[in-house]
């Protein structure tokens, strides 16, 4: 199975937290080390998301993969950022709405 789903997912974090990370700490081509720290811990969730290419949108998953901390940290980047990637990012904003209409897979308990 390939890995489209999650690489569109890290596209789109990436392109959120940049920016967000222009409007509130200045920057231009790069992300503070505050947000590429944040920008890299939501990769590595990504990365060991348990259901990978049927993943949901994250506010529906029934898997809580962040901590507490960082799940508001991203939480704040996403209403921040979300609304304007509708007019940066159209292609991914679509996906990320379909997305939401994604069914939420039940995640399998071992020996099943």
């Amino acid at each position: 199975m390939g890995k489209h789903r999650i690489k569109r997912e890290k596209q789109t974090i990436s392109a959120m937290m940049a920016i967000y990370c222009r409007d509130h700490h200045d920057t231009d081509n790069a992300l503070c080390e505050t947000c590429d720290q944040l920008l890299d811990y939501a990769h590595r969730r990504l990365d060991t998301c348990p259901f990978q290419e049927k993943k949901p949108a994250c506010n529906y998953c029934t898997v809580h993969c962040y901590s507490k901390d960082m799940r508001l940290r991203v939480q704040d980047v996403m209403r921040y950022a979300g609304p304007r990637m509708l007019f940066r990012h159209p292609i991914l904003s679509l996906y990320h709405m379909l997305d939401k209409t994604r069914e939420v897979p039940e995640l399998s308990k071992p020996g099943k």
